[in-house]
């Protein structure tokens, strides 16, 4: 790629972009929607599944007392060697 581009593709971008805002019309097709809405699903689900780990992690060292699990059911004595 040559560099004299870079600066006047960027330059084009944002023209394009800022011609967009004042027009008001952000996305050019329903693709641009969706692929819009998937993204900010895929982050909203990331920054939810964050915050359940924090909030485990906070209760798990909050709570250094756990209680003793007892044994539930009966023991199989055919098992036994």
């Amino acid at each position: 790629m040559d560099q004299r581009n870079i600066p006047s593709d960027l330059e084009d971008q944002f023209d394009d972009v800022l011609s967009r805002l004042q027009s008001k019309h952000l996305f050019r097709s329903d693709w641009d929607i969706v692929s819009f809405a998937v993204f900010f699903i895929f982050i909203g689900m990331c920054l939810l599944l964050v915050i359940l780990v924090l909030i485990r992690c906070c209760c798990c060292c909050c709570c250094n007392d756990k209680p003793r699990r007892r044994k539930v059911g009966i023991d199989n004595m055919a098992m036994v060697p």
